[in-house]
């Protein structure tokens, strides 16, 4: 094995003691895993003892503690600076790697960022979704930076298939060369924010079709819920990357498209928490105040008014089939693609 395909897996955990050894296991038993860093970030439930007894004996585990929670992006970033290896891969506490899926995104030459197919996976069934998981081509391809921006804007009618979702493998030579990191105040959409800022310095992103990737379903799933800051400084980070110098015209406004999109969640947000803590009255002088956000504040109250006469199937987010078959974020190019 080369140098250069050795990969650090990181792991940011808190309150996962039912689902981190899966993980970690997962992450031990591909060959191409030099490292594991799991940062505890600030659990209650005993994650970190649970981690280390997962540990294989190779000495390629290590688990790291905040004795506060910092969120994701501090603790991805906490491995990152940890780490020796020169690839990174984030894998999330509820989640785990399907067989040779190091190997196989690894066999692909010419990436900086390189991801493959997620598969969502009910937490019941997780033990045997290896037996179910479609054998799709590779088919690699080239994530361009307006795909991967229309893919993180939600569309009324259409299913859910957010590609800020897909977990890359990704180079830390292009990290460090662009100084680029999470940014430590995102508790939502820090994956995007990273990618998008890599994609506009030019990054290499490939995907392939194939799947290596399970994401646990969960109801009680940290990344299911968000808080109305969060929006904040989600659109936030979109404005601070318009701020930069020398982004073209189209790349302007693909980001500023998105910019508009997670502020209008977030003035409606930000209006339905002030109606609940303080009362219509209050939310319609909170209106008033601010009247460049009513087109998102009506539209999205419409929205919320008429789901019931629109297809729930067509909106939810990809998820599980009802016969029990694996769903997953990327089609095969072609319906030839697949397996009968």
């Amino acid at each position: 094995m080369e140098q250069d395909n050795h990969v650090c897996v990181v792991i940011a955990a808190k309150n996962a003691g039912d689902t981190i050894a899966r993980a970690i296991r997962s992450s031990l038993n591909q060959v191409e895993t030099t490292e594991v860093l799991v940062i505890d970030d600030g659990s209650s439930d005993g994650t970190a003892k649970i981690s280390r007894g997962a540990d294989d004996g190779t000495g390629r585990l290590r688990v790291l503690s905040f004795e506060t929670n910092r969120g994701p992006a501090a603790a991805r970033n906490h491995a990152i600076a940890q780490s020796k290896s020169p690839i990174i891969a984030i894998l999330d506490a509820d989640d785990f790697f399907f067989p040779d899926r190091l190997k196989n995104l690894l066999a692909q030459k010419d990436w900086d960022f390189i991801a493959d197919n997620i598969a969502f996976v009910d937490e019941e069934k997780a033990a045997d979704a290896h037996l179910r998981l479609d054998a799709f081509p590779p088919a690699p391809r080239k994530l361009t930076l307006s795909e991967f921006i229309q893919g993180n804007i939600s569309k009324r009618g259409v299913r859910r298939g957010e590609i800020g979702f897909l977990k890359p493998l990704m180079r830390r030579s292009f990290l460090d060369r662009h100084d680029l990191r999470y940014r430590d105040e995102l508790r939502l959409g820090e994956d995007y924010d990273l990618y998008a800022r890599a994609l506009t310095k030019g990054a290499h992103y490939k995907i392939i079709h194939s799947c290596g990737y399970g994401a646990v379903v969960r109801g009680n799933s940290l990344s299911g819920s968000h808080r109305t800051i969060d929006l904040k400084r989600l659109f936030e980070a979109d404005k601070a990357m318009l701020a930069q110098g020398g982004l073209a015209p189209e790349v302007r406004k693909l980001i500023s498209q998105h910019e508009r999109h997670i502020r209008g969640r977030y003035e409606l947000r930000e209006f339905l928490d002030i109606k609940s803590e303080a009362g219509s009255m209050a939310a319609l002088g909170h209106v008033a105040r601010r009247p460049i956000a009513i087109p998102a504040i009506v539209s999205g109250i419409w929205n919320d008014k008429t789901e019931r006469f629109r297809s729930r199937s067509a909106e939810a987010p990809m998820g599980l089939g009802g016969d029990g078959a694996l769903r997953y974020l990327l089609q095969p190019p072609s319906s030839s693609s697949r397996p009968a």
